[in-house]
C-alpha cells in the first residue's frame, strides 16, 4: 500500500509527533493552517470515518478532547477547528482517515464562510429528514 500516513506510523517517514497510544498518533500537519495543526491518525488503515470500525470510533472523541484541550492551553488559542474531510468532494486529500485540530487566534483572518443557504419549504426539509432518518434503519 502507497499511503503517507501508514508510512509515518511505521516510521519510514519522519513526523513531528505529539501523541502516540496503541491505536493513534497525532503529528504536527506539514503544511499546517496556522502553527499547531494536528492530525489525529488511527494507525490503522481505514478510508474515512465511514470505514473505521466501532472500537476505533468509540476511542476518538475523548482523544480528540485530550489533544484539543492541550493545544488551545499550550499555544493561548482563542479557539479551535476540530475538521474531518470525507471523500475527495469533501475536501479529503489522503484517503486514510484522519482528523484535523486546527488552533485558532483572534486575528488570523481565517474565515470558514457559509453559503447563503436556506430550506425551500417544510416540506423540502422533512423530504431531507425523512431520507437520512430511513438510511439509519
Amino acid at each position: 500500500m502507497d499511503c503517507i500516513f501508514c508510512k509515518i506510523v511505521e516510521g519510514v517517514i519522519p513526523s513531528a509527533k505529539i501523541y502516540e497510544d496503541s491505536y493513534f498518533i497525532a503529528i504536527l500537519d506539514i503544511r499546517p493552517i496556522n502553527y499547531g495543526h494536528t492530525l489525529l491518525i488511527p494507525k490503522e488503515h481505514h478510508r474515512n470515518v465511514l470505514d473505521v470500525p466501532d472500537h476505533l470510533a468509540e476511542k476518538v472523541y475523548p482523544l480528540v478532547r485530550k489533544i484539543s484541550l492541550a493545544i488551545k492551553k499550550g499555544l493561548s488559542a482563542d479557539g479551535l477547528n476540530i475538521i474531518q474531510n470525507v471523500e475527495q468532494h469533501g475536501g479529503q486529500e489522503v484517503f486514510h482517515s484522519h482528523i484535523h485540530i486546527i488552533p485558532r487566534f483572534k486575528d488570523d483572518n481565517l474565515k470558514f464562510t457559509p453559503r447563503n443557504l436556506s430550506y425551500e419549504s417544510d416540506d423540502v426539509k422533512n423530504k431531507i429528514i425523512s431520507n437520512i432518518k430511513l438510511a439509519m434503519e
